[in-house]
Order: C-alpha cells, then structure tokens, then sequence
C-alpha cells in the first residue's frame, strides 16, 4: 500500500509579485485566464490572502459567468468491476474494495432523473464504471433516455461511459446527450502516478472527438493525490487550453480498499486556494463543487468556495459516496441569494 504524500504547503517566506493585481486586469477586465506560472502563485499564496483571493474569484465569476448556479444530480447506471487501475477509485476490480459490480435498471434510471428533476437541477448525468461502453451499456443508455422522455423529464442528460470511438460519440449525440464527462483527472505529468492501465492521451483523444461532434464537453480531476503545486498549474492550464464549458473540482475521498485510503484528505484553506486559482484559470468556464466537498469543507468552507468562484454543484449523493442531502444545498443557495439556472436558459 503507498504511503501518503507529503502534502505541498504554499511557503509564507515566498514573495511573488502581486499576482492578484495582474489577475485583476488580465482576468476581471479582460476575461482572459491566469497562464500556469500565474496560477502557480496563486497557489502559493499565504492563508492571510485567501480572503482576497476569493473575492476577485466571486468578482470573476459573477462578471464572466453571471450569478446562477447550475445544479446537477448524478447517478451510477453500472457500478463496481471496473478493468482500469485508477488509484482513487474504488469500482475498480482491481482493487479489495468493498464496491461490488451492479447495474441499475431502467425503471431506476427514470426514477433517478424524476427526483434529480424535482430539486430544480437543470443536469442529469448517467454515468457507468467502464473502459469505454460496450453494446449492452450504449443499449442501456439508449433505453434509458428514451423512458426518461417518455416519463415527460426535460431535464438535461449527460453521460460519462469512459473513453469512446468516433462511432461511439456518434450514437451518443443521435441519442440527444448534449454533455459529456470525461476527466482527465491530474496533471500530464502526474497521470501514470495515478492510472497505468490507459493513457492520459487516450482520454485527451475522446474529449477530442466529443467537442468535434457538438456535445459540451465536461473535464475536471481530482486535488489531493499527490501532486506538487507546480502539477495543480499544470492541470489548470492544461485545462484551460482544452476550453471545456464545465469542470468538475473533486477531493480526493480517500475509499478504503484503493491506494489512496490512507492519503490525507485536503485541507480546507488548500482547497480555498485551489478554487480560487482555477476560477482565474478559467474565467468563463463553469466550476462545479463535486465529490470531497462535505470532507474538505465541511458546511462553512461550502459557503466560502461559493463565494470564491464556483457557480454548479452537484445535489445529493456521488456514485459510491454519500454527498449532503440535495435540500440542504439548496437552502445554502438560497442563504446566499445565488439563482438556480432555469431549464429553459440551458436548452
């Protein structure tokens, strides 16, 4: 089992130019994101800035993005056995997890979508624990959107089936799946720390041939698995030259059974930082709160990477791990007086 890493501390004693100055102009006037070496200082920022960095991130937000929020609800169409090494993972096969391989019917999946449609998220993503779909799961998919329909749910439906073949992206798109999830999870120069068993090209390839077709593209990764801060700008930036319309900001949960259970979980004021540095990355790009959040943040923390730059969050439950019940995010937002976006401003 790895040992966890020693996590990287931005040092007080360092003093860089006044990055938050240049973020100002470069990113609030001008809606032009931080490069890597910018992001960089970001993240190296001592913990009595983060206040300020929040703000010119909200700031950013608000101004490139406007003030709603997108809600989003997820669901596992088919879980556990997963072929792929991820480390974090704990659907891999590979792994003694306590994740065991199920599939959730179609009747499930419309019940699924019914209630994601119910709190007024605007996004419903169908996700499986694969390679990349094989007949029977494009099949599963299929069936499942047309009963979704059926049931009158104009909710919007995303998938995130692994990596895909252009004749896979195409069926996909005839199905009327407008998003696509697919993460690239860390940095380049991290990935084979963190999967052996594909490549992280092989998933730059898919995203490739899913923003050629006309889905949206949705691409973000995982804080907290080793990486040094100089590979959290890397990610951002390579991120940012990808122009994905949403990113998925995940902490590590570290699940028991995978070779991360015993890395440290994310420290909060780490991940204020994180948030504010990939919202000056990506200035028009949507930031999602995903998995790790409720650990990292706890309720508090919640509120404050609102105000720092995220404008979607996922409600409810993750695919293996519990999430806050969806009200309670709810009655955060409406504390915070942030608009959920209407299905009819996403269609």
């Amino acid at each position: 089992m790895s040992a966890a890493p020693e996590q990287a501390a931005p040092s007080g004693a360092e003093q860089p130019g006044d990055v938050l100055a240049e973020a100002g102009e470069r990113v609030l006037e001008g809606g032009v994101g931080l490069t890597e070496e910018q992001v960089r200082r970001v993240l190296a920022l001592p913990d009595e800035r983060i206040p300020e960095l929040l703000a010119l991130a909200h700031r950013v937000r608000v101004r490139w993005c406007g003030p709603e929020v997108e809600v989003e609800g997820i669901v596992s169409l088919k879980t556990g056995g997963c072929p792929e090494d991820c480390h974090f993972c704990s659907q891999s096969g590979r792994f003694p997890s306590p994740v065991r391989s199920a599939w959730l019917d179609v009747p499930g999946l419309v019940r699924a979508a019914r209630q994601t449609a119910e709190t007024g998220a605007t996004e419903f993503c169908v996700v499986a624990a694969v390679r990349g779909p094989d007949a029977r799961l494009l099949a599963q998919v299929r069936a499942g959107i047309e009963a979704i329909r059926a049931d009158g749910n104009p909710i919007q439906i995303a998938c995130s089936l692994g990596m895909l073949t252009q004749e896979q992206v195409d069926e996909l798109v005839a199905m009327g799946v407008h998003r696509y999830n697919h993460n690239l999870e860390t940095a380049r120069s991290h990935f084979p720390n963190v999967v052996t068993t594909h490549s992280w090209e092989e998933r730059w390839d898919t995203l490739r041939m899913v923003r050629a077709a006309g889905m949206e593209v949705c691409c973000g990764g995982i804080i907290g698995m080793g990486e040094s801060l100089a590979q959290r700008a890397e990610f951002a930036a390579q991120l940012a030259a990808l122009e994905p319309d949403e990113v998925p900001l995940n902490f590590l949960i570290p699940n028991p059974g995978t070779p991360y259970e015993d890395y440290p979980v994310v420290e909060g004021a780490e991940a204020l930082r994180v948030v504010g540095a990939f919202r000056l990355a990506l200035p028009r790009t949507v930031l999602r709160f995903a998995g790790g959040r409720e650990l990292t943040f706890g309720d508090l923390g919640a509120k404050r990477g609102m105000l720092g730059g995220i404008n979607a969050i996922i409600v409810g439950n993750y695919l293996t791990n519990l999430g806050r019940p969806a009200q309670e995010d709810l009655d955060m937002l409406a504390e915070l007086a942030m608009p959920i976006k209407a299905l009819n401003e996403v269609l």
